[in-house]
């Protein structure tokens, strides 16, 4: 049984995950741990990009490697559960594959899990780079939730990595297929009491596409907010 499974979220990253999957590499080969890398490269049926061929192959010359390449039948929260449920990792890893969040603070967050024993560690960005409006977007997307859901107090609740323990994600009731995932996996670590910690990242601008986040994942965020505290009020 692998000590660490990181699940790394690949959607239409095209040759960029070969450079990626060579630094992660490198960084948890120094930390002297078994590890598995799951690779979720899902896609819908139409689609002709190249990311899901260049997983597949990847896999084939890396017994570490674990590719999840389905047929899409969701956004990102779908392909995260996906990941997910294929790691046999003692901890679990989710970070996005395009880069803008440092792959070194995937050993972080694992070194500061295990060495103070919480059951969920992940990052939150003091620094960005991706522009005004994913930055102003956060801000209230972070307000809205901390009002929303008191006393978790999470600085910035979508931010990745985030690492937890296997036995603390089979506890979860994760049902979230669209970008509310990790802020659902927040109101169960808030429910569960999970004992957590958050460390600061420093987030990058991507140059090779453009954001998904478009208004319409704003106004289903917010939405699935509202639900999910009227939810809890029953």
């Amino acid at each position: 049984m692998p000590e660490l499974s990181v699940v790394v979220l690949c959607y239409h990253s095209g040759k960029t995950i070969l450079s990626f999957f060579d630094q992660l590499k490198s960084i948890l080969d120094d930390l002297k741990i078994e590890y598995e890398i799951i690779l979720v490269a899902n896609d819908f049926a139409e689609s002709k990009d190249e990311t899901l061929e260049i997983v597949n192959d990847l896999a084939k010359n890396n017994q570490r490697i674990v590719p999840v390449t389905k047929i899409k039948e969701g956004m990102m929260g779908w392909d995260m559960q996906q990941g997910i449920n294929a790691c046999t990792g003692n901890y679990i890893c989710v970070i996005d594959g395009d880069g803008q969040f440092p792959i070194v603070s995937v050993a972080e967050v694992y070194k500061h899990i295990k060495k103070n024993n919480y059951d969920l560690v992940k990052t939150y960005r003091v620094k960005r780079h991706d522009g005004i409006y994913r930055y102003l977007i956060s801000n209230v997307y972070n307000f809205i939730f901390n009002l929303l859901f008191p006393g978790l107090n999470s600085k910035d609740v979508n931010s990745k990595p985030k690492i937890f323990t296997h036995e603390a994600y089979s506890k979860m009731n994760l049902k979230s297929t669209d970008w509310f995932i990790d802020a659902e996996i927040m109101i169960e670590a808030r429910r569960m009491k999970l004992r957590m910690d958050e460390l600061p990242i420093e987030f990058a601008q991507n140059e090779s596409r453009k954001s998904f986040v478009r208004i319409n994942a704003i106004l289903e965020f917010c939405w699935n907010m509202m639900k999910y505290r009227l939810k809890k009020q029953k």
